[in-house]
């Protein structure tokens, strides 16, 4: 009763209402929340700490910024609460309306920092990349954990220049890559081209709502996306959505790391993930974990998670005593 009258009283004020349906659609950082209420950081931080405290909200740090976001662990009776109370707000309210107006514009500015980002470094992508972790080794990792003859229908979220068609176009029966830039998707179709990979092709398409059938896919990958994602759990939601039964999900990206400047310079998101993390996402839509690579390098470590779909994965990994292991090469 305590928890759930301390939840109630956190909610029952206009602009912490107003906080919690601004951050049931995804992370999102105080000085973007104070951009869209229009009100100072200071009373910001402090509506957004006595919705924390009631279990409504979640706050975790990544370097030096902050992110919130709509209570998914912890207390059940604050997570129910929070998807209670967002169902009851009114979105055709003028004030809850002119909020969504403005959080379209924060998310507008974020995706075009990042599509100006692939823009400016379409053509040498790879070699930026490389610049952070030996993209041979990576690559020599993927295939062991997803045999190129084993992929059948293959799709590439976020294909960037097209390495992963190129990999695999040889083999797969046929291979979609989807990218939200028309100039990655140029770089893209040239390397296909120039590589002769007639079986690939690849399409403008948000990673968010990406526009297949459910069950349309033998293997998924997302190589090195996962960090650019504002909502990553949504994005691995949806891939596993497209997955067939018994079909495979290969996630790509970084362990957690301190190097602010690949978010300064470089337009990430995201600091790496946690491997629990991106295990829970994926347990909570029917994936269950079949193995993991841990790559260290100098400065960064690459995480590899190959995923298997199968609807009875939620209650084996529940009854699974302990961390999975996790294989470190290097």
């Amino acid at each position: 009763m305590d928890e759930l009258l301390n939840a109630l009283r956190a909610a029952a004020e206009p602009t912490r209402l107003r906080l919690l349906a601004l951050c049931a659609e995804g992370e999102l950082t105080v000085s973007e929340l104070t951009q869209v209420l229009g009100q100072s950081q200071p009373r910001v931080s402090r509506h957004l700490r006595l919705l924390c405290e009631a279990g409504l909200l979640d706050r975790f740090r990544e370097g030096t910024w902050v992110f919130y976001r709509l209570r998914d662990q912890g207390g059940a009776a604050g997570r129910a609460l929070a998807r209670t109370l967002i169902d009851l707000v009114p979105r055709e309210a003028p004030q809850i309306a002119l909020d969504r107006q403005r959080l379209d514009a924060v998310k507008e500015a974020r995706a075009e920092a990042a599509a100006a980002y692939f823009r400016a470094n379409a053509a040498q992508w790879d070699s930026i990349r490389s610049l952070y972790v030996s993209e041979a080794e990576v690559e020599a990792a993927l295939i062991d954990l997803l045999p190129p003859g084993s992929v059948g229908d293959l799709l590439d979220i976020g294909t960037g220049t097209g390495r992963i068609l190129s990999l695999y176009g040889s083999t797969a029966t046929r291979a979609v890559g989807i990218d939200l830039s028309r100039d990655m998707l140029a770089v893209a179709r040239a390397n296909l081209e120039t590589a002769g990979q007639r079986n690939c092709h690849v399409r403008q398409a948000s990673m968010y709502q990406l526009p297949f059938d459910a069950h349309a896919f033998d293997a998924v990958t997302i190589h090195q996306v996962l960090h650019y994602a504002d909502r990553p759990r949504s994005v691995i939601a949806e891939a596993a959505r497209v997955v067939k039964p018994g079909g495979r999900l290969l996630i790509v990206d970084f362990a957690p790391h301190a190097l602010e400047f690949l978010r300064e310079r470089h337009a990430h998101r995201r600091l790496g993930f946690a491997p629990g993390e991106v295990e829970d996402w994926s347990a909570s839509n029917g994936l269950a974990v079949r193995a993991t690579r841990r790559l260290p390098g100098t400065q960064l470590t690459v995480m590899l998670w190959l995923l298997e779909r199968d609807e009875a994965a939620r209650g084996r990994d529940a009854a699974m005593p302990g961390p999975r292991a996790v294989e470190t090469v290097g």
